[in-house]
């Protein structure tokens, strides 16, 4: 059944898979058009700074000579431990341009954290540089520097290091651009990105020879429990994914401009900031995706052509009147990945862009990251996160028993093709546990897909709740639920039921919409939505208990952090 691909008959005319020599490039070689072409354009647009492509592609030719000179060879480590900031890019490029593998690293982790992915990224003995915040550096390294014998090179900057510098010495004293001392560390070389790199080294390139079996990116997946893992992508896994995206879309070369405020150490930040710069399009960077008023400014400014974001920020920027006020006739496809998105906040947000612009996508760190997308121009299917991609086999399996099950029914999502990553890091038990003897990446997410091949996802195996033996997806409820007037996020859990071992009770986390009018009582409120959910659901997914939130809790990429739900 599912070997047909039945699906392609329901692609957009036109659209066929890419044939393999299309993608048997190295991302190095696919952007080279972009600094030819286009030199002048702007490439990054920063806070008010507009940096050109023929400016990005030298601050990347000198990051790549400084790693060479101070020793860096091909396959070593650049870990980038930054906000979405021009520094990021220019690391990106300069990195891969040296041969050198990249990995994001979270601002948001703890010095601990750090120190792990440090570790594990050195754990075969390669060396490993990072580019951090001078306040990271103050604030982290110093603690655990002398505990990851592999760190050799650390580069350090700021988010006003493109700034004016008034706009620099304004922001340190109110206090607004965090900042940190930095200092000698034992055994390590401590470069400043701008006092050092972007002045002392060549703006020739350094050429190095790649093929697209070399490995460019060990990007970390936090998954539900145990131990991040990178996973291993080459530049083929990124080729075949930027290529195809832009063939699925049609989007045209040089003729764009992305606002995203996935934050690049995410895959998705990632693969849409690499994939504007393929694109020959500006992109607006966004250092802090929680600041909707900025993001709205960037928007009336650069009157961005597409969007990449996760689905609360959308929820966000519907609750800031500015951009509801903004024009948004010249907004093309909004792409909406990383977790559900409810089908009312997606009528909601169409009824503000314009109809048939979003459009929901699967993918995830160890695809590349794109699996499945809605048509571009065919039928979107609201609350479906499209058909398996260009060149990709899917299958839906019984997680306990790894049979295929039949359409319309609930099952594992299990992928295979050239999207699929090569490995997990030094993890060759994981990769076998993750990656079958067929081919097929176990994702982990279940999905339903429907006679015509679109794919609902309906939870994560591990979060799955189990009421009376009944299987209860959360995301089906959540997106039930989230119709009731008075919720604006929401998210479900399982607790263990003390009446009866084995079984377990649904629990409701809210954030109530701050368009309801709320008249304070709590009790009357959880009533009328377990009255709500009653009438929608089956009995065993009415939630028994509500507990309603000032804010919910997210992850470092914006969706809801169902692990910090489970430990309160």
């Amino acid at each position: 059944m599912y070997v047909e691909k039945f699906w392609k008959n329901n692609w957009d005319a036109g659209i066929d898979d890419l044939k393999p020599e299309e993608y048997e490039t190295t991302y190095v070689e696919m952007i080279e058009q972009s600094f030819k072409e286009v030199p002048e354009k702007t490439a990054l647009a920063y806070l008010g700074v507009d940096i050109a492509f023929s400016e990005l592609d030298k601050y990347a030719n000198q990051f790549a000579n400084m790693l060479r000179e101070s020793g860096f060879e091909k396959a070593d480590i650049v870990g980038i431990n930054l906000p979405n900031i021009p520094e990021y890019v220019i690391t990106v490029i300069g990195a891969l341009r040296a041969g050198c593998i990249i990995s994001g690293v979270s601002p948001l982790l703890s010095a601990e954290q750090i120190k792990y992915q440090l570790n594990d990224l050195g754990s075969t003995g390669k060396k490993v540089a990072l580019v951090t915040l001078d306040a990271i550096f103050a604030g982290h390294i110093v603690k655990t520097a002398s505990d990851i014998p592999q760190l050799k090179l650390v580069v350090t900057t700021s988010v006003a290091g493109f700034l004016p510098k008034i706009k620099q010495v304004l922001g340190k004293l109110l206090k607004k651009i965090p900042s940190g001392k930095v200092t000698p560390l034992a055994g390590k070389t401590i470069l400043d990105y701008h006092k050092d790199v972007l002045k002392n080294f060549a703006t020739e390139p350094e050429k190095v020879d790649l093929t697209p079996d070399d490995l460019g990116w060990i990007q970390y997946t936090g998954g539900t429990t145990g131990a991040p893992k990178g996973a291993m992508l080459s530049h083929r896994n990124a080729a075949h994914n930027i290529l195809s995206v832009t063939k699925w879309l049609g989007w045209e070369w040089g003729k764009g401009v992305l606002l995203s405020a996935f934050p690049m150490f995410h895959i998705a930040g990632l693969a849409v900031c690499e994939g504007a710069i393929y694109f020959g399009w500006t992109q607006v960077l966004i250092p802090n995706p929680r600041d909707t008023d900025h993001i709205c400014s960037e928007m009336a400014k650069y009157k961005p052509t597409n969007l990449a974001n996760v689905p609360s920020l959308y929820q966000m920027l519907m609750a800031n009147p500015k951009f509801k006020e903004l024009d948004h006739s010249g907004l093309g496809t909004c792409i909406s990945a990383a977790a559900p998105f409810p089908a009312e906040s997606q009528q909601e947000f169409e009824s503000i862009i314009g109809e048939g612009k979003l459009l929901e996508l699967y993918g995830m760190t160890e695809t590349s990251p794109v699996s499945t997308m809605n048509p571009s121009k065919g039928k979107k299917k609201l609350g479906s996160v499209g058909m398996p991609f260009l060149n990709v086999d899917c299958k839906m399996v019984d997680p306990g028993t790894g049979e295929e099950v039949p359409l319309g029914e609930a099952g594992e999502i299990c992928v295979k093709g050239p999207p699929v990553m090569q490995g997990y890091f030094n993890k060759p038990q994981e990769t076998k546990n993750a990656i079958d003897q067929d081919g097929y990446m176990h994702t982990g997410d279940v999905g339903i897909m429907d006679e015509d091949g679109y794919i609902r996802i309906v939870d994560r195996t591990k979060d799955m709740i189990i009421v009376g033996g009944f299987k209860v997806f959360s995301s089906k409820v959540e997106d039930i639920v989230s119709k009731h007037p008075a919720v604006g996020m929401m998210a479900l859990i399982g607790v263990d039921n003390p009446e009866r071992p084995g079984s377990e009770l649904v629990k409701a986390y809210v954030q109530i919409d701050p368009e309801y009018i709320f008249d304070g009582n709590q009790e009357a409120l959880k009533e009328d939505i377990i009255k709500f959910a009653k009438d929608k659901c089956a009995p065993y997914e009415v939630p028994k208990l509500i507990e309603f939130l000032e804010e919910m809790p997210l992850t470092a990429v914006g969706k809801i952090d169902k692990k910090v739900l489970r430990v309160e």
